[in-house]
């Protein structure tokens, strides 16, 4: 699309472009790295001067097998047909579906990579491609020149490929360059930069390369900056690496550089080298910080920038890419690709709480699941206010925070929830960004008159939470009074809540998604009101004991009352999971069956009918009822186990695997019970010591607690269930507007809010929107590490933390994690790291190491030896399934999943909070 620069000389126009005037080309002829380059080139930013051979030049050295080749790296036949993209929520790991060849073994990708590499290296330079370069080169003044890969899948927002294509430095000559441009093209095709490719998706079909020539700096010091602290993500810092001589030394990590912090704003130095001198002068780290912000408003996101120093002391920038690895901003709204504006330091600075990680959830939320959870929590118009940065929900506390009486709730109620955000509470609290600061005094305006009232929303709905709370209390007294009673009328709103659920038929597309939202808007607060006033005395009653049993009992004695409890709808459903399996192992056709197949073997028999009849109708039969459910469930856009009951085949191969009766779910689950019941008797006996009427009371409350408490998970089992017939209905409008050419698969519904929906019903076509949100989610996908602190500049507060302590000298513990005590007792047991339930396979007695759990895992905690997690606290899901199953755990475990390796022995002690090997 470019000419080619004047006196650059070669026989094909667009083939060469000088970096100055670069900046309107393509990503598609260019590539990444020379497209910034040209663009700091036009901004007047300082870079070394040089040229681009385009894509063209590439596209006609190619060898002809080389489409071939990427073909099959791609997952696709010769006539260019693929598998096809995944549907639903799901991963491409999850469904093992085609995307970016990921299916294919690592020694079959390497081998087409080399394949690919050698064809290009033995294929000719065209030569009017050759003699384009030796023109450029010429005109540049010959000597030596960097020549530097510049792919089209580089240097992106969401995939940097950081080292992934070769460059080249110090060559010298025209022959050389044309050798070196002839090397940069193969490692198009290195064995790691086409496994980074299949990693994000990225066709290999459609990727070319540009190769940049510049002239070389003669550094006397160079290195990298980040324009974001790329460790804690404070997006107001600037961090610098730096040492002595090039700058490939820094990148390449062959050096320790010098590290610096600088306060972006203000040119502060924040950290820097102490036990020697610097290699950079206060004015070079100035400059160099205010070259970065340049560009990060040039580019409009935080850079990762290469830079060098030369002999004069001017300072050049030789690359700049975006730092893809930041947790994006509270304030970002990426589903409509608008980013929050730069962030500041001050007391303007907020701090948001993870609530998805609260529930157990790691994994993003779908756009239309996000949507769904703003409506039900009343769209940012109550007292709380939430945010989803990453497609996690966040909820702001920082008015919390202001407050001391907030204070004092948050620093009593945050270590049941999540020990580990309670352990960097403190240094926040202490922050004088977040003091506590006093509401202005209203003033009255005339005396003896009222001052006028507010002309806002917040005044109605406060009045209408108050009236939610208040029409809660008739039915806590009459579970507190008659508990059974309240057990039937609950199972009866169940009942009468799936009928309410049902659409008559036959039914459009508009019906079904009007029916979507108006069982959304008319079940919720009714579902509240109907399942949460009995647990709510069941908790309430076992605070009462606690009171009771003060300098009688420690707290933590009380833990053994929750063990085994009844009537939860959770542990009632695992264990009908477990006699299903049960009764098929005294099958031998079904037995070998799930002995033999793999889960996903298993549902493809499953969904065509030809399980063994024992197995097909008890499975049917258990769907029937909880079908429902799902891992990650109350992201509306999960598979439902209805649609893929993989994960619940993989259950009950599991549990083919017990053998030892003592290990069995049923005879663990009777045991906690009997040690509960055990428990009561011991405290009543030690409060009516004490005396009569104290122990009459302890009994009356733990004989509520332990009749009411296990309805505490049918208020979300029943949302679920709306969730769930939300969720299929939803795919009804997808699969209609794929007929209409809308959408390109039904699970595409789930990347569209209702409004979008309603528009595409209307024939507009989404495709691109949703092609937009399937990538981001992707990313989110694949996101290992999730702030549960995050404050509105960026700052992962618990990295910060774990950085600064990094930096103390203190004796490395080698054999020992630490985490939250969840559930007492001791097990010793090989790992099995588990990052996502669908399809695990866990061995009794096996010890659970996972990132999160939901109600989706627990069916894994009964043949689990005990429970290590690097989210939650104790009063967290899998901590509260942990304790009623009877089972070790441990919660809020930093890097368990990555410190501890499948097959590793080790020691669990719930009540110390240790795991150790």
């Amino acid at each position: 699309m470019a000419s080619e620069s004047a006196g650059q000389g070669g026989d094909g126009p667009g083939l060469v472009i000088d970096l100055s005037r670069l900046a309107s080309a393509s990503l598609a002829t260019a590539g990444g790295k020379a497209l910034n380059l040209g663009r700091l080139a036009a901004a007047d930013l300082p870079v070394p001067p040089g040229f681009c051979l385009t894509t063209a030049g590439y596209r006609a050295a190619a060898p002809p097998e080389l489409d071939a080749i990427a073909a099959r790296l791609d997952g696709a036949g010769l006539d260019g047909t693929g598998a096809g993209s995944f549907d639903g929520a799901r991963s491409p790991e999850e469904t093992g579906r085609y995307d970016g060849g990921r299916g294919l073994a690592d020694d079959d990708r390497n081998h087409l990579a080399r394949q690919a590499r050698e064809a290009v290296l033995a294929a000719p330079v065209p030569p009017g491609v050759e003699a384009a370069v030796r023109g450029a080169y010429a005109a540049l003044g010959s000597g030596q020149v960097a020549v530097r890969s510049s792919a089209t899948a580089e240097d992106l927002p969401f995939a940097s490929f950081a080292g992934q294509q070769d460059s080249f430095m110090d060559v010298d000559g025209a022959d050389a360059v044309v050798q070196a441009v002839r090397r940069c093209w193969a490692s198009l095709w290195t064995d790691r930069a086409v496994a980074y490719r299949s990693t994000n998706g990225i066709s290999h079909r459609e990727v070319g390369l540009a190769v940049v020539v510049q002239r070389m700096v003669d550094a006397t010091t160079a290195g990298v900056l980040f324009t974001a602290n790329p460790v804690t993500g404070t997006r107001t810092q600037t961090v610098i690496d730096a040492s002595a001589g090039p700058g490939q030394a820094v990148v390449s990590g062959a050096v320790n550089p010098d590290h610096f912090v600088v306060e972006t704003a203000s040119g502060r130095i924040l950290q820097q080298p102490k036990d020697q001198p610097p290699t950079l002068t206060g004015a070079q780290l100035r400059e160099l910080t205010s070259l970065g912000d340049d560009a990060q408003q040039l580019f409009g996101a935080p850079q990762d920038v290469e830079w060098v120093i030369d002999g004069g002391g001017k300072a050049w920038l030789t690359q700049s890419r975006p730092i893809t690895t930041l947790y994006p901003l509270p304030d970002d709204d990426p589903l409509n690709g608008r980013a929050a504006p730069a962030a500041t330091d001050g007391a303007d600075t907020r701090v948001y709480l993870c609530g998805t990680l609260l529930q157990g959830l790691t994994r993003p939320i779908t756009p239309m699941g996000l949507s769904v959870l703003g409506l039900m929590r009343g769209s940012n118009k109550g007292p709380w206010k939430y945010a989803n940065p990453g497609l996690r929900m966040y909820v702001e506390l920082t008015p919390i925070f202001r407050n001391t009486s907030g204070r004092q709730a948050l620093e009593k109620m945050l270590p049941l929830a999540d020990g580990r955000s309670a352990a960097v509470l403190p240094a926040l609290l202490e922050d004088p960004r977040f003091s506590v600061t006093r509401p202005p005094r209203r003033k009255s305006g005339l005396r003896g008159k009222a001052a006028p009232a507010r002309k806002d929303s917040k005044g109605s709905e406060g009045t209408q939470s108050l009236g939610l709370v208040l029409g809660l209390i008739p039915a806590m007294v009459r579970a507190l009074l008659w508990p059974d009673r309240e057990l039937r009328r609950a199972q009866r709103y169940q009942d009468r809540l799936a009928d309410q659920l049902v659409l008559p038929l036959p039914a459009t597309a508009a019906r079904r998604l009007q029916h979507t939202e108006d069982i959304l808007a008319t079940s919720i607060n009714k579902l509240i009101q109907a399942t949460l006033p009995a647990p709510s005395v069941g908790y309430l009653t076992l605070a009462m004991a606690r009171r009771l049993l003060r300098g009688i009992a420690k707290p933590r004695e009380l833990e053994a009352v929750l063990r085994g409890l009844p009537h939860n709808v959770t542990t009632t459903m695992d264990l009908e999971l477990w006699h299903l399996a049960v009764s098929l192992g005294r099958d031998p056709e079904g037995r070998r069956a799930f002995m033999e197949l793999k889960p996903r073997e298993l549902a493809a028999r499953y969904r065509a009918g030809t399980l063994p009849v024992p197995a097909q109708s008890a499975l049917q039969a258990f769907l029937t009822t909880y079908g429902h459910r799902a891992v990650a469930e109350i992201d509306l856009g999960m598979p439902r186990w209805s649609e893929e009951p993989d994960h619940i085949l993989g259950m009950v191969s599991n549990y083919l695997r017990v053998e030892d009766p003592e290990l069995a779910p049923d005879c663990q689950f009777a045991r906690a019970a009997e040690h509960a019941e055990a428990r009561i008797s011991e405290l009543v006996e030690r409060a009516g010591a004490k005396s009569r009427l104290r122990g009459r009371l302890v009994a009356l409350c733990l004989r509520r607690t332990r009749q009411l408490a296990g309805l505490r998970e049918l208020p979300k089992f029943c949302i679920v269930l709306v969730l769930a017939e939300m969720h299929r209905q939803l795919a009804e409008v997808g699969a209609e507007l794929v007929k209409n050419g809308t959408l390109g698969a039904a699970g595409d519904a789930f990347f569209l809010d209702f409004d979008e929906l309603r528009v595409g019903l209307r024939g507009a076509d989404m495709r691109g929107i949703v092609a937009a949100r399937r990538r981001l989610y992707d990313v989110e996908l694949r996101r290992r590490r999730v702030p549960r602190l995050l404050l509105s500049d960026g700052t992962d507060v618990e990295a910060a933390m774990m950085a600064a302590e990094a930096a103390k000298p203190r004796p490395a513990s080698a054999d020992r994690l630490a985490g939250t005590p969840a559930s007492a007792g001791t097990a010793t047991g090989k790992v099995r790291v588990v990052m996502d339930p669908v399809g695990a396979h866990l061995e009794p007695g096996e010890i659970l190491v996972a990132p999160s759990t939901d109600p989706g895992w627990t069916p894994l905690f009964m043949t689990a030896g005990a429970l290590v997690m690097e989210m939650g606290g104790v009063i967290s899901h899998g901590a509260v399934v942990a304790r009623e199953y009877g089972i070790p755990a441990v919660v809020g475990v930093a890097d368990a999943t990555t410190r501890l390796h499948d097959g590793q022995s080790i020691t669990v002690d719930g009540a110390a909070g240790t795991v150790t090997w």
